[in-house]
């Protein structure tokens, strides 16, 4: 399946200039959500996770199949004040200032092999913050998956090097 053909282009979305990627009709198409949940599962199975670490909010909707297909826990990595227990933080830098990132501090134990996963890298901020919340909450990063990458962004160079970074399509 042509997965690329699913991805719907908006143009100028957020901003003028912007060629928004909308995932959605993929994830309305079932042999569409079934192929991406599969891709992603079949990249990443030799990893031997434990945690599945989505970054909000697409990357629950992709996360929490995979953690399914993997055995393995799914934990949500979430903007500021939406999880009530003690959370480490992370900022990560935007166009026009900052965000932050917050994840349970009992998430997981020392040693857990994590998976980071998100529908889009782009720059690599969001994914680069996650993986310090990862390291903070003694975890071990094993891996990234992305349904997109934007390549002409660069966003690689912002994870490190020596992590193993899967993606089903790319732009």
């Amino acid at each position: 399946m042509d997965i690329k053909s699913l991805i719907r282009d908006i143009p100028d979305f957020p901003t003028p200039g912007i060629m928004f990627r909308d995932i959605t009709p993929v994830l309305a198409h079932p042999q569409g959500l079934s192929e991406i949940t599969n891709g992603l599962v079949n990249l990443t199975q030799d990893l031997h996770i434990d945690y599945v670490v989505g970054i909000e909010s697409r990357g629950f909707i992709l996360g929490a199949p995979i953690a399914y297909k993997l055995q393995a826990g799914f934990i949500p990595v979430r903007k500021p004040k939406k999880l009530p227990a003690p959370v480490y933080q992370a900022e990560y830098a935007l166009e026009y200032g900052t965000d932050r990132l917050e994840m349970h501090q009992d998430a997981f134990g020392n040693g857990s092999r994590v998976l980071i996963v998100d529908d889009v890298i782009a720059t690599g901020g969001t994914a680069s913050a996650t993986a310090k919340l990862v390291e903070l909450g003694g975890g071990i990063v094993v891996g990234f998956a992305f349904l997109i990458e934007l390549s002409f962004l660069s966003g690689r160079l912002a994870l490190p090097a020596n992590i193993p970074i899967f993606s089903l399509v790319s732009y």
